[in-house]
């Protein structure tokens, strides 16, 4: 069957790898044989194609099976009774090793699809389900006033969330404005598109003399945002802290937020008993509608213009489908 390798910086091709195969007995209790029918990458899946992980230098080549875990597909073999075979599902594969046609994974790593939901809203209830356990982390938000820093994929799916949970004013900021296109529609009121002192004028602007309550990092891995996040919000306000920072940063504005009184929180890791089911269930129900986001899709075989799209957002591209063979 075919498998994703990244050999080299931004380089990764097709290759032949063994099909998977449950483990016998004891050792296969609770895992399923999945088949991946459509795949959706994510920013998380950028640093090992573009070589630096939390200021890391990636080694290549990289596993097979990176880097891929939004996918929908169907189980075609199971050690677990609550699973059985041909039952429709999200699976997000161990260490992001999912760039297969086929894969071993565990059924408590599982979502279940609504049957009469399609695989390309489907798999969206992944990123989204990591939005919804970063905004249970927050107060109320009825009435509040938020900025959201970076404006993709996960930036208006923090949009489309605090639309619904009653945020008063939702302003969505990013130096690139094609982003900046689909902002309103997810959710935002204003929309700002600078970045430094300019963005915090126009954020003061918009707020009459004000400060947001709560600013949210959704920037990413490259960029350290948490200093802007602190400039921009009020007294005693709150900084989520979503995209994942490097391991180290130089200059981190903590006398600032100290001085600040600000509340800095951080989130990672939801529930699969809980947040990511939360998610298929708001986007079942129309809640939330994310169809606009699906701005690519490509066939496995052509997985290297997929990477390159989506890295260097061309054509205002936002979320990349991947189509699988068995789909």
């Amino acid at each position: 069957m075919l498998g994703g390798e990244i050999t080299a910086c931004r380089e990764i091709h097709l290759i032949d790898v063994p099909e998977p195969k449950l483990p016998a007995g004891a050792e296969g209790d609770g895992l399923v044989l999945f088949q991946s029918s459509l795949g959706c990458l994510c920013g998380s899946d950028l640093p090992f194609y573009d070589g630096e992980f939390e200021g890391h230098a990636i080694p290549y080549p990289q596993p097979p099976g990176m880097s891929l875990h939004e996918i929908a597909g169907v189980v075609v073999e199971s050690h677990a009774a609550d699973w059985p075979a041909g039952t429709r599902v999200v699976a997000v594969p161990d260490g992001q090793r999912g760039l297969y046609e086929r894969f071993v994974v565990s059924s408590e790593q599982l979502i279940a699809v609504p049957e009469e939901l399609s695989n390309e809203k489907a798999l969206l209830a992944q990123p989204f389900g990591t939005v919804l356990k970063a905004l249970s982390r927050l107060p109320n938000m009825i009435g509040r006033d938020v900025v959201v820093l970076g404006q993709g994929p996960i930036g208006q799916m923090f949009n489309a969330g605090l639309r619904s949970l009653g945020a008063r004013r939702i302003i969505g900021i990013d130096p690139i404005s094609s982003r900046l296109n689909f902002s309103h529609a997810m959710g935002a009121t204003d929309v700002v598109c600078s970045t430094g002192e300019q963005a915090a004028e126009e954020v003061e602007r918009i707020l009459e003399g004000g400060r947001p309550d709560v600013v949210i990092e959704a920037v990413g891995h490259l960029q350290q945002a948490f200093n802007a996040a602190v400039r921009l919000v009020r007294k005693e306000g709150i900084v989520l802290l979503f995209g994942v920072p490097p391991h180290t940063s130089d200059g981190v504005a903590l006398h600032e937020a100290m001085w600040k009184n600000v509340t800095v929180t951080t989130s990672i890791h939801p529930s699969f008993k809980t947040m990511f089911p939360l998610a298929m269930q708001w986007i079942h129900e129309g809640r939330v509608d994310f169809d606009v986001l699906l701005t690519h899709r490509f066939p496995l075989a052509e997985i290297h213009d997929a990477f390159r799209v989506f890295r260097d957002r061309e054509d205002g591209a936002q979320k990349v489908l991947v189509d699988f063979p068995c789909g």
